[in-house]
Parts: C-alpha cells; sequence; structure tokens
C-alpha cells in the first residue's frame, strides 16, 4: 500500500470502529443519484445506502430523487459534479440517456459506483448489480416445472428501455424454452403496480384462460394478482415476482399471494463497501455480482434457497 493513502486508511477504520472522526478529519460527501423513490424497492436501496453511511462518522450523504425522470437525472449528476462532490453512487432510470453524464463524471475523476442498472461502455469505476438473466432463467424454469405443456403465460415487464428488464425478459424466455409454455399476454409496466394492474386487466379480459403471471417485479405481481382478485380469477393462476424484500414479496408469499419471488439484493451495502475501498486507494473490479435466492411456501419460512 503506497504511504499517500494511509492516513484516509486510518480515518476509514475509524468509521469501522465506530470512534468519532477526529477534530479537523476531512469528511467525504458521496452523491446518491436515485432514479425513481416511487418504487418500494429503490426505497429499501437508499435505506440500505444510508444504513451503511451511516456506520461511518467521515461519510456524509446527499440524497437526490429523479422521480422517475431521465433527464432530472442527469441533471443531478451535473449537479453533483459541479458540487465537487467525492464519489457519486447512481441506480439510473435508462441505459443510454444516463451513460454520458456518468462517462463525463468518470473522466472528471469523480468515482462512480453504477448500482443496479448497468450503462453502456466502461466510463465508470464499479458495477454493481445481481445477474438478471440468471434471476429471469430460474423464474422461466420454475414455472415450467409447475406447468404443463401449452400453458398459457402473462409476461408483464419492467421497463423495456431498461437493461434489467431486458434481461428478465431474455432470462424468462431461454428458462421456458422448448417448453411449450405460451406467453400469450405480454405488456411493459415500469415497474409499476398500477400499471400492473391496469395491463393485467386487458389480460383478463382478452384471455379466458391464464395459468401463470411473471412480473418483472414484486409491486407487478401484486397489481396482477389484485386485478385478478377483482376478476375472481386469482385462484386458477400462479404469481410470480422478483425483488423479494421482507416487507413486500417475502409476505405476500407467506400470505399466499405470491407462489414464488426471486431476490433481487439492493447492493446498498457493497455500494458503501466499495466507495470506501476507493476513497482509501484500494483497487476495485469493474463488475460486481450478488447472488439471488428464490422465496416459496415451501421454503420461506426457512431463508429461501440460493440460486445455484
Amino acid at each position: 500500500m503506497h504511504r499517500i493513502f494511509l492516513p484516509v486508511l486510518i480515518l476509514i477504520l475509524a468509521g469501522c470502529s465506530g470512534s468519532s472522526k477526529p477534530e479537523g478529519a476531512k469528511t467525504f460527501t458521496i452523491g446518491m443519484s436515485q432514479c425513481n423513490l416511487g418504487e418500494p424497492w429503490r426505497v429499501q436501496m437508499n435505506a440500505d445506502i444510508d444504513a451503511a453511511a451511516k456506520k461511518h462518522s467521515n461519510l456524509k450523504m446527499v440524497f437526490k430523487d429523479a422521480q422517475n425522470d431521465t433527464l432530472k437525472q442527469r441533471a443531478h449528476i451535473e449537479e453533483l459534479v459541479s458540487a465537487s462532490v467525492d464519489a457519486i453512487i447512481v441506480s439510473p432510470k435508462e441505459s443510454q440517456p444516463l451513460t454520458e453524464p456518468i462517462a463525463k463524471a468518470y473522466q472528471a475523476k469523480i468515482p462512480v459506483i453504477v448500482l443496479d442498472r448497468a450503462v453502456q461502455g466502461d466510463q465508470f469505476t464499479c458495477f454493481i448489480g445481481a445477474d438478471n438473466k440468471k434471476i429471469g432463467k430460474a423464474a422461466g424454469e420454475w414455472l415450467r416445472k409447475k406447468l404443463g405443456p401449452k400453458a398459457t403465460v402473462v409476461e408483464l415487464k419492467g421497463l423495456m428501455t431498461s437493461i434489467p428488464g431486458q434481461d428478465r425478459n431474455q432470462g424468462f424466455r431461454s428458462g421456458i424454452e422448448g417448453s411449450g409454455l405460451n406467453v400469450a399476454f405480454e405488456a411493459d409496466m415500469k415497474w409499476l403496480e398500477p400499471d400492473a394492474r391496469k395491463e393485467m386487466e386487458s389480460a383478463l379480459a382478452r384471455l379466458s384462460k391464464i395459468d401463470a403471471v411473471y412480473a418483472h417485479n414484486d409491486p407487478g405481481a401484486h397489481g396482477a394478482w389484485l386485478a385478478a382478485k377483482a376478476a375472481n380469477r386469482e385462484r386458477e393462476m400462479l404469481f410470480i415476482g422478483i425483488d423479494a424484500l421482507p416487507h413486500e414479496g417475502i409476505a405476500y408469499v407467506k400470505q399466499g399471494i405470491l407462489n414464488a419471488t426471486f431476490q433481487y439484493p439492493t447492493g446498498g451495502a457493497e455500494a458503501i463497501d466499495t466507495v470506501l475501498k476507493v476513497l482509501s486507494g484500494q483497487q476495485v473490479p469493474k463488475t460486481i455480482v450478488l447472488g439471488s435466492r428464490v422465496y416459496t411456501a415451501d421454503n420461506v419460512e426457512q431463508g429461501g434457497e440460493a440460486l445455484p
């Protein structure tokens, strides 16, 4: 380790030990650009980041909420760069439009941790996220084991201009390939429960038989269940989603609303850990892949089962 980084390392270790910040020691300001706090999973991500940061007395968080507006999120990143923050964590709304402002921040020598949704190219410090294709494929394989050939499936997609939405779709299709399962209705519900409910109402009106609903997140699956329940059809089909927050997807499984939920970890704690390493001069991987678990009625009380 180079000697130039020693004071920073001492400061970070002091934060880890819970001791107070030495008088006159530098405080690092970390900007967090969240794409949309209208989604419970993203509220949890911010909470995880905040909780991890509060363990270190030398970190100050500045949170920005783009309110599902790409232009606003671009402006937030530019504001953070102008403010000369020490590092930026960003969870992008969309890949392509956020690539440029993130690259400019990175070129300005500000470490940028991209969380959950990847951007194009390599002009960032580190990307942290789970393998959405793997999760989508696992969801498809789970359904094909539960359903016979020629079963009818509804797919309610996340925002399809985002890489997670695209990957969860592609992974799912590879998981059901050759099974005979028929995706008879698909729609982009943009990760939002009200949109998912409306799209499911359309699916119910068009299809007299639905065997399963695969939603790209748990709010979407819950919205679909609410629509099916209103039509008195919820018992005829399976519902599966992705996220597995304790108070949301896992709770829905325990209540019998969802048949399965696949964990998508927020990466909040890992983001703060990575920021601390970068600020101390350590090298970090370009990509950190987080693991996942599946929760069903059979295993939810035991903490679910890790995906292989």
